[in-house]
């Protein structure tokens, strides 16, 4: 927060660009331009959708689980969001396919202490993520940028008690 006040104290339109630029760099706006895996998974079997009572984004995902149930076999995202939002349903869509409930649940909780709490980006599969760092400077944002792992886990545990397998711990 203390980047941010200073960069709206010194005034002018620049400090709105250096503020615009933080938040939606190149990275992002590539992200949110190339979301894979869009629209509705057919023979999903958990589904969620999380909305920001903040903005009015939306991020819906649905997913299926490999024969175990404990990893992602197919994933589909449908974002109505921000481009922060939609950044971080790409991520998820990219790398969420192969997935462990574990790592996508560990990517949330990271995401979420990154933002909250400034703690280090994610690591792993989930790496990308790091690229949303800066959104810790802005906590309306927030909510946005974690809808798509908020819907992930939810959709994940709905899979898993579907199939009548112990809940995740989905804090």
């Amino acid at each position: 927060m203390a980047a941010q006040a200073a960069r709206l104290q010194s005034g002018g339109c620049g400090s709105i660009f250096a503020v615009m630029s933080d938040l939606y760099h190149n990275r992002i706006l590539e992200l949110a331009a190339s979301i894979p895996h869009l629209g509705n998974l057919e023979g999903a079997e958990g589904s969620s959708l999380k909305v920001s009572r903040v903005c009015g984004s939306t991020v819906k995902v649905d997913v299926r689980l490999d024969a175990a149930g404990d990893h992602v076999a197919a994933i589909a995202v449908d974002p109505v969001a921000c481009a922060l939002g939609q950044a971080a349903t790409a991520i998820l869509a990219e790398y969420g396919v192969g997935a462990s409930v574990d790592e996508v649940i560990a990517a949330r909780d990271a995401l979420k202490h990154m933002l909250k709490d400034n703690g280090p980006p994610p690591e792993g599969r989930f790496w990308e993520l790091r690229h949303l760092e800066a959104v810790a400077d802005y906590p309306p944002r927030h909510t946005s940028t974690l809808l798509a792992f908020e819907a992930a886990v939810a959709a994940i545990e709905q899979a898993r008690v579907a199939r009548g397998l112990a809940p995740v711990v989905a804090g």
